[in-house]
């Protein structure tokens, strides 16, 4: 046999296990991080939120007569600035508007570094294109100030308007100033407090809590991980802040073999939308489905007198009222193991998203749906 023929044929053998071996390998689990689960107890953002005028604005900003507080805020900024306004003075800002400034300060900022804001229009001006947010402190919920915004808007909504018609893409009452805030004080963590941490779970579930602390044990010791309850688990952390530096950063990697999910169906109400999950299963059941629609339409008649009665011609309606009822046939549903079977049953009613909204409903009271549902 020629050499180049037997390395082929090595070839095509090798290419045949390895295509067979995908057969009875084992597919690896799914797994996920730490850091993907769980948060650190304390290590958050915070809420900032402060009250602002935006300048520069053409001819779009609040009027006084229906926003007066403009006027007010206006005066008291320029007797700051040194500029002694007459009373009784009727200030008729047409380039002012009075806005709200929001952000969120990450953790471990510090002063100094910059975070963006978002402004939104409190009165009735009509654009924020354009404009400039003066000098505006940002406040916590303890009343302190954390950060100053001060800078030019970005507003991603368009509008015109001539003759009495009017087009508008998006929002203009709202903006963000892409680093527009500069740090003035740092939030304290517990990081570098007491001598242990507690990690606490995206959702609360004792399996996952109890698998948290079998790897953060397995790769750092006995003892290091303790689970309190099905959402927090206790972790012991070194007393030097660089080594908690590195202790976070070893377990937040650590991975997880985590179990299946409970069976959830969310509908929502408003959109129609149906999402569940794979662990969803049904039982053996039977379903009818019909609808029942009323028709009403108003046809006017005229009542028109004789020419030499003296009636009146009176205009009056009659009133058509129609019931269709579509013919509802009892569909046998299958037990179902898997979503692919349960998505395959309740397409063979042939109902709508707002009719299985009910659908589902009734069939989680008959004891046929294997989920939990949540209606938002």
């Amino acid at each position: 046999m020629h050499p180049t023929d037997r390395l082929i044929r090595w070839i095509v053998t090798l290419g045949v296990i390895a295509a067979s071996s995908a057969l009875w390998w084992p597919l690896p689990s799914h797994a996920a991080r730490i850091k993907e689960v769980a948060s650190v107890q304390g290590v958050r953002s915070n809420a900032l939120v402060g009250y602002g005028l935006v300048m520069a604005l053409d001819g779009t900003g609040d009027s006084s007569t229906g926003v007066p507080f403009v006027p007010q805020s206006m005066i008291a900024l320029l007797q700051q600035n040194g500029v002694t306004v007459p009373q009784g003075t009727n200030l008729q800002l047409k380039n002012v508007a009075a806005v709200m400034v929001t952000a969120q300060l990450p953790p471990f900022a510090r002063p100094g570094q910059t975070i963006d804001v978002t402004v939104s229009s409190m009165g009735n001006a009509k654009s924020l294109r354009g404009g400039t947010l003066i000098s505006t402190p940002l406040r916590g919920a303890d009343g302190q100030i954390y950060a100053i915004a001060q800078g030019s808007l970005l507003v991603g909504g368009a509008g015109a308007a001539a003759g009495g018609s009017k087009v508008q893409v998006n929002s203009l009452n709202a903006g963000r100033v892409p680093d527009g805030a500069t740090v003035e004080r740092s939030v304290p963590t517990p990081l570098v407090q007491g001598d242990s941490l507690q990690l606490d779970l995206n959702a609360s579930d004792f399996a996952t809590a109890r698998e948290v602390e079998r790897v953060i044990n397995r790769r750092k010791g006995d003892g290091v991980a303790q689970a309190i309850d099905g959402r927090t688990v206790r972790v012991r952390v070194p007393a030097s802040a660089d080594e908690r530096v590195a202790f976070m950063a070893d377990i937040e990697n650590l991975q997880l073999e985590l179990a299946p999910p409970a069976a959830k169906i969310v509908l929502n109400g408003r959109t129609g939308s149906i999402v569940m999950n794979q662990a969803v299963t049904l039982a053996a059941c039977a379903v009818a489905h019909g609808n029942l629609a009323v028709v009403i339409s108003s046809t006017p008649v005229v009542s028109q007198p004789g020419a030499f009665a003296r009636g009146r011609t009176v205009v009056s309606e009659q009133s058509d009222i129609q019931i269709h009822a579509q013919q509802g046939s009892v569909i046998e549903m299958a037990a179902g193991a898997k979503l692919a079977d349960v998505v395959k049953a309740l397409n063979s009613l042939g109902a709508t998203p707002q009719d299985l909204l009910a659908i589902l409903q009734a069939m989680k009271t008959a004891g046929a749906l294997n989920a939990e549902i949540e209606v938002i």
